[in-house]
C-alpha cells in the first residue's frame, strides 16, 4: 500500500523532506502523497520515515492503493534504478 495524509494534517512540513522518493508535496489544503512514488520507504528504510516524524499521526496506509511488499520493492527498483 501507499500511504496517505489525512485531513488531520497540521501542515507542519516535517514529513516532506523525510521522503526519499519525493512523494510528499504541499497540496491546496494539506500535504499529500503521490501514490505512484510512495514505497512506504521499502528499499530505503525499515519503516516509513514520514510516519516516524509526524507529530499528529495522520499518515495511515491508503486503502485505495493496495500493494504487496514485493510490489513496493519492484516500485522502489523502478524509481531508483536499483538492481537485485
Amino acid at each position: 500500500m501507499a500511504l496517505m495524509i489525512t485531513d488531520e494534517c497540521i501542515n507542519c512540513a516535517v514529513c516532506e523532506p523525510e521522503c526519499p522518493n519525493e512523494a510528499i508535496f504541499e497540496g491546496e489544503e494539506i500535504y499529500e502523497i503521490n501514490p505512484d512514488l510512495c514505497t512506504e520507504c521499502v528499499g530505503h528504510f525499515d519503516e516509513p520515515q514520514c510516519q516516524q516524524v509526524c507529530p499528529v499521526d495522520c499518515i495511515p496506509q491508503d486503502p485505495d492503493v493496495v500493494e504487496s511488499k514485493d510490489a513496493l520493492i519492484i516500485k522502489y527498483r523502478a524509481l531508483t534504478g536499483a538492481n537485485g
